[in-house]
């Protein structure tokens, strides 16, 4: 390819921040900023500057890989495809179409996940397929949507966190998972805003903040509630708001005023005079904001727990107005819009149901196939790979790494290999690649061409830069080859334009509607926010119930004329006028039938696992800022891994003293559920009543060995955030 550079995006976080690929004469490439892309002005975190490393023969896969005698030998393409559909082929056939199963990733482009989906539900005819992306953000989608409608992680772009006048960031550390955000809140600061972090530790992040409050691990429930408490009986409610653009505020203020402060306190260790410091900076500004992560998120109570900060915002009326409301911070790349186009056991493309008769048939319809043919709901990801091996035999899987990063991992690597059949296509040989029967390598961000949507749900165009090394193909190539091979000759492109072109249609008139986005405008506009549906603006209901005229109410893109129509058209001629997008939900009337936001009455509960005189402590886990979660891409790069080579236990030093344990020493940490080891690292930043480990790593250190696989009943996402534990100093040989 010509030396020149090409505009595109970071492989890594849901910020997905702007960069520049030049192909180098002496081969390799550069990474570079891009100032013009909103979201990050040009600054790129270690893992985006070194996300180039990962493109390089020597760290990735290069041919695919068969199993031959317990061992994984080189194979050519159509050997290794042969096999896949062999045995994918005969599994279905001895004993049905649900013991086969396919696992997804946040990091598959929109339309790759799109086509897993249909491939799962058409080729396939299996209902077992979800993704890791469950493990991300679905309790925040599931609490999103029962309040307002609709779930997009944020209902406003990240440059209004800098305008309001109050943020309450929860069980977020971004200062390490997405350090180019941080400048964000800087500048809230710098404008005369406050920042208020929720984090059992004093992390990076909270180091920045004007208020740090400290729970216990799972107990952030009862403290969104007390926060509710103290707003209602100190006559800080909207009421006009609460009137006009709720219901359901009775049953939800009842729930709350039975957490009074002091019980709060009991049950968080939080101080009742930090509880109404809280209270205070939050209130009295115009506008606040409240956004949460994985912290509250995962969670067995986790969708009830958003639900109750989002009640905290939808009493002090704080939702759908201009600089207010609540949000979620994305962790996947494409954690947003892996979920929006038919990875998920419930979903469809556009973010419908699959159990509503309406979507089947309108997505059906764009597929080619009866209704009635595709499988309903399936299990959600714990669920799939807690059933390897029993009621499914077989597994095609891209794009994960769930020996690492599922909870109860050892139990899940245990299931993995009690599989009659593992496929893994990926970029690199993972843990998990590593016990499969047949692996196939994968182009990746810089090597393709496709569209990811952002924290932000703006929906953003990767392109390819450089050519991957021989023999390697793209996952579309991978599923194209399987469904000629399963006897779908038709409906599985290799184009990725032309599969968005059908992902357009498919998502027409949906929650998610991406029928407005072409890859032109994409290029043209750095993105484009959905819902952005096809006709002209003014004239749809671009949210759910919000007119798309009214929706940019609050410094929104101008509508823009008529573009050229392009391949993603589908043969469609384009609208007179196209619709600017939506970068603000609400601003008018929520996606609920009558346009109210929804309070959801919700009280506090214990976490599945609480410490015991066995288990005396809490362990929770996270990340660090050199590695990028379960580190199968991260780990290759030496840069990152001389800054972070690999897990620790954090504790305080009431705690080590109490073990006698010095810094460095090897611990154990031991659960109901497994072991693991490793060095200390003794800090005043954490609770004495609780440990840390970062879960990027396989082998003694694995964090994930520890978690405990309970689910929230609603989004189905698994507690890592809080396991009883005990602790002990491993003597050195």
């Amino acid at each position: 390819m010509e030396n020149t550079s090409t505009p595109t995006h970071c492989p890594y976080c849901a910020l997905q921040c702007g960069m520049n690929i030049t192909p180098l004469p002496q081969g390799g490439v550069e990474v570079t900023e891009r100032a013009d892309f909103p979201v990050n002005r040009g600054a790129l975190c270690g893992k985006g500057r070194t996300a180039a490393e990962v493109l390089s023969p020597a760290v990735r896969l290069t041919t695919p890989l068969v199993r031959e005698g317990g061992r994984l030998v080189e194979a050519s393409w159509p050997e290794a495809l042969d096999r896949i559909a062999g045995r994918l082929a005969a599994t279905r056939e001895r004993y049905g179409p649900d013991a086969v199963g396919v696992f997804g990733g946040g990091g598959l482009t929109n339309e790759k996940a799109y086509a897993l989906g249909k491939f799962a539900r058409v080729v396939l005819g299996t209902s077992q397929i979800d993704y890791n992306g469950r493990f991300c953000m679905s309790s925040a989608a599931a609490a999103g949507t029962k309040a307002f409608g609709l779930d997009r992680g944020l209902p406003f772009p990240l440059e209004d966190v800098p305008r309001t006048g109050c943020v309450i960031l929860v069980g977020s550390n971004l200062a390490e998972t997405m350090p180019p955000s941080l400048r964000f809140f800087t500048e809230l600061r710098e404008n005369g805003g406050t920042l208020i972090v929720v984090d059992p530790r004093r992390t990076r992040t909270a180091e920045q903040a004007d208020l740090h409050l400290s729970p216990r691990p799972g107990t952030d429930l009862a403290l969104a509630l007390g926060l509710l408490h103290l707003v209602v009986a100190e006559g800080r409610t909207d009421e006009e708001y609460i009137r006009e653009r709720t219901t359901g505020w009775e049953e939800a203020r009842a729930a709350a005023m039975a957490h009074w402060p002091e019980y709060v306190e009991r049950i968080t260790g939080v101080p009742v005079p930090l509880l109404r410091e809280a209270v205070r900076m939050f209130c009295e500004p115009e506008a606040a904001m409240v956004l949460t992560a994985r912290g509250p998120e995962q969670q067995s109570k986790g969708t009830d727990t958003v639900g109750a900060w989002i009640n905290l915002c939808l009493a002090t009326g704080r939702a759908g107005r201009p600089l207010s409301g609540y949000g979620c911070l994305t962790g996947q790349g494409n954690g947003q819009g892996g979920r929006e186009h038919g990875q998920k056991a419930d979903q469809l493309p556009g973010y419908r149901k699959l159990d509503d008769p309406a979507a089947r048939r309108h997505v059906a319809g764009v597929w080619g196939v009866d209704p009635d043919s595709l499988p309903g709901p399936g299990r959600s990801a714990y669920e799939l790979l807690d059933a390897l091996g029993g009621d499914v035999r077989a597994l095609l899987l891209m794009g994960s790494n769930p020996v690492v990063s599922a909870p109860r991992a050892a139990h899940i690597e245990e299931r993995l290999r009690s599989l009659d059949f593992l496929a893994v296509a990926d970029v690199v040989l993972s843990e998990t690649a590593e016990l499969a029967d047949v692996v196939l390598p994968v182009t990746q961000w810089a090597e393709e061409t496709g569209t990811t949507t952002s924290l932000e749900g703006r929906v953003l165009l990767r392109r390819r830069a450089v050519d991957p090394p021989p023999g390697v193909h793209s996952d579309l190539y991978v599923l194209h080859e399987l469904a000629g091979r399963l006897g779908v000759e038709k409906g599985f492109p290799t184009d990725p334009e032309e599969v968005f072109g059908e992902l357009r249609r498919a998502s027409a008139g949906g929650p998610a509607d991406y029928s407005g986005i072409t890859y032109r405008r994409l290029a043209e506009e750095n993105g484009v926010f959905w819902p952005c549906p096809e006709e002209p603006a003014g004239t749809t209901q671009a949210d759910g119930g919000e007119p798309a005229g009214t929706a940019e109410a609050d410094g929104g893109e101008p509508d823009r004329g008529a573009l050229p129509g392009d391949a993603a058209g589908a043969g469609a001629a384009p609208p007179a006028v196209v619709h600017p997008g939506t970068p603000r939900l609400f601003l008018d009337r929520f996606a609920t039938p009558d346009g109210r936001a929804r309070f959801v009455a919700v009280a506090h509960r214990a976490t599945a696992e609480e410490p015991d005189a066995e288990y005396p402590l809490l362990l929770t886990t996270g990340r660090v800022v050199a590695q990028y979660q379960s580190g199968a891409q991260t780990r290759r790069v030496a840069e990152l891994n001389a800054a972070a080579p690999g897990p620790f236990v954090e504790l305080h030093p009431r705690l080590a003293a109490r073990l006698g344990a010095a810094d460095g020493d090897p611990l154990a940490v031991v659960s109901r559920r497994g072991r693991a080891v490793a060095p200390a690292r003794i800090t005043d930043t954490i609770r004495p009543d609780t440990v840390f480990m970062p879960f990027h790593w396989p082998g003694e250190g694995r964090a994930n060995t520890l978690t405990n696989p309970a689910l929230d009943p609603t989004s189905r996402m698994p507690e890592f955030k809080s396991c009883a534990v005990r602790v002990e100093v491993v003597p050195r040989s």
